[in-house]
């Protein structure tokens, strides 16, 4: 019987555990071989990336270095690479077993190009056949060829969520190759002009600071945006800004990559800006409740309301308050400690003593309104995995113990 409860507690313990273990970096599983260097680099260039590691049932088929050069010889754009390295992301888990194990020997999958939205019709699906010799191939559907690749070996597998694969030679198809548009065309500034964020977009030109945005729109581009409304508020502060404190603050409101919304949904941390200068941090804090996503400054907290536009490689979501940088605001002021209960018989205090025990004024106007100080118990929930562990681990001693 002793060991029966064992068992059963061991079991729940370690699956409470595992639950908190199954987070995934690709870009840090393929820093482990050096031979899919390349395929690794443009994963990253290509914000693939990330929404790799942001899905939790997904399979990645890299290719050597090698094989690589099938894409580069043809000189794509990025955009394009990033097209035909879709189709290697499929969203499913396809671990060795289970593609030897496939039922009637053949089965269809779609791919990230294809949920992307980014492929017409069925270009975008994936063909994975078994075959009675033992080798599984591969071959996109609109593929003119009719086995493209074959299945190489594993390189790493978390079952049932992700599983990094070697295929032989890239997975091509002309839907995928056919030439992708790039960002020229798109004008951060006059389309925050047309989705409610005038005031913001106008700031942006007359202090020289949309070049910085335009710049940055190639490699990635994150926005956010403070409405109109937030803004005419707050102007009488924005006049009192240096030059160079103006254009950091706005500068402050862009990040210099693409972040999704289901990206800042499954990221929490810190998060650098372009106003991000060595010892100039000007960083916030991204922290999501439920399907909220917060902003969180030392000096204010800003709520995602709204999304402009969200498509590689540019994203601009609608804020409800002007992000205040610590570096040129001053930080919210700790919550006071609750006083301990006086005694009951004790004298009452001369009007000098109770004015000592009254909180100091602030010293300026500058002081943020209670519900915009950052919460100091935000960083917990970072540990609270380990804190769990530890509970459960030291429940399971006793327990045992005492049997």
């Amino acid at each position: 019987m002793r060991q029966i409860v064992v068992s059963a507690v061991t079991i729940f313990v370690l699956s409470l555990l595992s639950a908190t273990t199954h987070a995934h970096n690709i870009t840090q599983i393929l820093a482990k071989h050096p031979e899919f260097s390349t395929f690794n680099h443009y994963l990253t260039v290509t914000h693939l990336a990330a929404e790799i590691n942001r899905r939790r049932t997904i399979t990645v088929c890299a290719v050597d270095n090698g094989a690589m050069s099938e894409i580069l010889d043809k000189h794509f754009s990025l955009y394009t690479i990033k097209n035909v390295l879709s189709l290697h992301i499929f969203a499913d888990y396809f671990g060795a077993k289970k593609l030897h194990q496939i039922p009637k020997g053949s089965t269809t999958t779609s791919s990230l190009f294809q949920a992307t939205g980014e492929a017409a019709g069925t270009s975008g699906y994936v063909n994975i056949t078994n075959s009675k010799g033992g080798k599984v191939y591969f071959s996109p559907q609109d593929s003119e060829e009719e086995a493209t690749s074959t299945f190489v070996k594993s390189i790493n597998e978390i079952p049932y969520v992700v599983a990094v694969i070697q295929i032989s030679h890239v997975l091509l198809s002309p839907e995928a190759e056919a030439p992708a548009g790039g960002p020229k065309d798109l004008n951060v500034t006059s389309l925050m002009t047309k989705q409610g964020c005038k005031a913001f977009s106008d700031l942006l030109t007359s202090s020289g600071a949309a070049d910085t945005f335009s710049q940055s729109l190639e490699g990635g581009l994150t926005v956010f945006c403070p409405t109109d409304e937030s803004l005419s508020n707050f102007m009488p502060k924005y006049k009192n800004l240096t030059s160079d404190g103006k254009v950091s603050l706005l500068l402050y409101h862009g990040v210099p990559v693409y972040q999704s919304l289901g990206m800042l949904r499954s990221s929490n941390g810190l998060m650098n800006t372009l106003a991000t200068e060595g010892a100039n941090k000007y960083d916030f804090t991204v922290q999501n409740d439920g399907e909220v996503v917060k902003l969180k400054t030392k000096v204010v907290t800003a709520t995602i309301k709204g999304t402009l536009i969200d498509e590689d490689p540019l994203a601009v979501f609608k804020i409800d308050k002007i992000l205040l940088p610590r570096e040129l605001f001053k930080a919210a002021p700790p919550a006071p400690a609750p006083k301990s209960p006086k005694p009951a018989k004790s004298k009452a205090k001369s009007g000098s003593e109770e004015d000592s025990d009254a909180p100091a004024p602030g010293d300026d106007d500058d002081s943020v309104p209670a519900d915009e100080r950052t919460d100091s118990n935000a960083a917990t929930g970072i540990h609270g995995g380990w804190f769990i562990k530890g509970i459960l681990s030291l429940f399971l001693g006793v327990f045992v113990c005492n049997i």
